[in-house]
């Protein structure tokens, strides 16, 4: 029988949970996918009880279940962090402190409680950051690489520098607390208006708007960057440490006024500086990887942590660092821990030898769950939904490339779930690139959220390299790096179009088009792509090969198949559900076609009641 081992991670912002059987990975998920609750951090009840069911195991198989980081070490941190700052931290420790007193320093009884009775396997705990870094390098597709880990935290570590080599990780430099790059991010992100660990990605996405005129203050009074990386932040800038606020006053009148208000008017100034703080990030990740090459040799780089979702950043590291190729887990934040941890278990701890997939260790990431045709078959007509079955995939994909070149919006849901932060394909809103409306139809009537936030594209692996500027073959098929459009696919800009772009109303700026592929492109001519190809994504790949061949056009729009608030959706109930509330023309559940249009009228339920449901960040 195989040899199992459960990783968790858990309590702070994304618990998830990854099994492995005799090395492998067997399934991988996180909790909110199941508990409809974004971001969720209780312990992962639903998705450790999916990972057991997908490999056709119980509580009592499980040899070991290993926790992502180490709560005495990280309570250690906190103890002296606010007896550092007192008297002022005072009131964050009267809050803080009941918790991890009740919970977190009961952790093993805890999780123990949690695994249940029949859990008869160890309990270990991982460092965090080695966490990280195990995730980054086992599933890569190299025998040997430098590992860089960023993030806002850990126990100490805020970010660590290292190698892999086999079945090996050693970290040999790290970043201690409170000097953090992806504190930093965040504290910008608070600012600017934007809830913490949710807002970055807006954050980003809002930096290419803007001119980097903070850039000089910041690097004069904020924060001191080091050549290898490193960074010091004056923290009388920051409340992080005691307080309960991400930013002080001091910081506040340095930028001339208090936070941005959520879901208020953005003005220049939010986007003056996300372009700044997003130069100071990327500057400080070329620094650090120029610095691990130096110190390793190696011509591989593999990146996790939260701050190496900032795609913008690893792209600039692939065109300009001194690595030759790069792999970032695409799960990096805290849900990656769990399967890191588990690796940790597999190779460290019990000495196994490691098996390298030169193709991709982390299977596309396509490892949470999928239904069969029966399944979703019985909840539409149970709902009483009007639907087609079309098993012949291929009149399937020639009804839904149609759909696509007529502009029609479709959700489209196939296959096992995706892990990490992104839809890859499985759990997607895809639309036309070529359409000049599509990004403002689907962030406002679909999406429901900011229109100046971008939409990233899926292409054919094959034919990247004809609309990006990029190498010939480059393999990204985790949406995890920005490239620019080619130039000659670009749109001259006339003078009306010049004076759109200097509107202060970024709905006025994101509806210039800027390529011939406009709903992918952003107003600086990138775009986030994920390439396509039929090993890991089969039907998928099949789907934009047949678009292809009707329009010439090897790209689609690609975004996560949800709503602003919403974890992307599991099942087909969250599925349809999702699709009726929103403007979707047309769903894809496996092998049945929907249409909105054919429904009954008592399934066409109200957005605000839908949205109701969620939390909007």
């Amino acid at each position: 029988m195989p040899r199992y081992v459960l990783g968790i991670s858990a309590y702070y912002h994304d618990s998830a949970a990854a099994l492995l059987g005799d090395g492998r990975i067997v399934a991988a998920a996180q909790e909110e996918r199941f508990s409809r609750r974004k971001h969720d951090l209780r312990f992962p009840v639903k998705a450790v009880a999916y990972c057991l069911e997908e490999a056709g195991i119980g509580p009592g198989d499980v040899e070991f279940a290993v926790f992502y980081e180490k709560p005495f070490t990280k309570f250690e941190r906190l103890l002296e962090t606010y007896l550092a700052f007192a008297p002022r931290g005072f009131r964050a420790f009267r809050q803080a402190f009941p918790q991890w007193a009740k919970r977190k320093l009961k952790l093993r009884a805890e999780l123990l409680r949690e695994l249940g009775p029949a859990f008869r396997g160890r309990l270990l705990f991982a460092d965090h950051h080695e966490s990280h870094a195990a995730s980054a390098f086992f599933p890569s597709p190299f025998h040997e690489a430098a590992i860089l880990t960023l993030d806002a935290v850990g126990e100490w570590a805020t970010s660590s520098l290292g190698s892999g080599r086999g079945e090996r990780i050693e970290l040999t430099r790290e970043l201690r607390f409170p000097h953090s790059l992806g504190m930093l991010y965040s504290a910008f992100t608070s600012y600017a208006g934007f809830k913490v660990n949710s807002g970055e990605y807006k954050l980003m996405g809002l930096a290419p708007y803007g001119e980097p005129r903070f850039l000089d203050l910041i690097l004069d009074r904020i924060v001191r960057v080091e050549e290898d990386g490193s960074l010091w932040l004056d923290m009388s800038y920051f409340e992080y440490c005691h307080g309960l606020t991400m930013t002080s006053e001091k910081f506040h009148r340095l930028f001339g006024g208090p936070p941005r208000k959520p879901e208020t008017f953005i003005t220049q100034k939010e986007m003056d500086l996300a372009a700044s703080i997003q130069r100071v990030t990327e500057e400080v990740v070329l620094r650090a990887a120029r610095y691990a090459h130096r110190l390793t040799g190696s011509r591989r780089l593999v990146l996790a942590g939260g701050v190496a979702l900032n795609c913008v950043a690893n792209g600039r590291l692939l065109r300009e660092g001194p690595f030759e190729e790069l792999w970032v887990q695409p799960a990096a934040g805290d849900a990656g821990g769990a399967l890191g941890a588990a690796l940790l278990v597999w190779h460290h701890y019990l000495g196994n030898p490691r098996e390298v997939d030169p193709r991709d260790g982390q299977q596309g990431s396509l490892l949470g769950p999928s239904f069969d045709n029966r399944e979703i078959g019985l909840f539409l007509d149970s709902v009483g939904a009007r639907h087609d079955y079309v098993p012949a995939e291929e009149a399937l994909l020639e009804r839904v490339a149609g759909w696509l070149k007529d502009e029609k919006v479709v959700g489209w849901f196939h296959g096992r779930m995706e892990y990490g932060p992104r839809a890859l394909g499985s759990r997607s809103i895809i639309g036309d690139a070529r359409s000049p409306r599509m990004q403002q139809v689907m962030n406002l009537k679909i999406k429901f959220r900011e229109s100046f936030r971008p939409f990233a594209p899926c292409v054919l692996r094959e034919h990247a390299s004809e609309v990006f500027d990029v190498p010939a073959g480059l393999d990204s098929p985790y949406m995890l790096i920005v490239a620019p459009v080619r130039e000659e696919l670009r749109v001259p800009l006339g003078p009306e179009e010049r004076r759109k772009l200097e509107d202060p109303d970024l709905r006025t700026r994101v509806s210039v088009p800027r390529s011939v592929v406009p709903a992918i492109t952003h107003v600086d001519y990138s775009a986030r792509i994920q390439t396509v190809d039929e090993e890991r994504h089969g039907r998928f790949y099949r789907l934009l090969r047949r678009f292809h061949e009707a329009t010439g056009c090897p790209t689609i729009v690609n975004t996560s198949f949800n709503i602003r608030g919403e974890p992307i959706v599991c099942t087909p109930e969250d599925a349809f559900r999702c699709f009726m509330a929103t403007d979707m023309d047309c769903l894809v559940l496996e092998n049945h076609l929907v249409v909105k249009e054919q429904q009954p009228t008592d399934w066409l339920r109200s957005r605000e009641a839908y949205m109701a449901r969620y939390e909007l960040d």
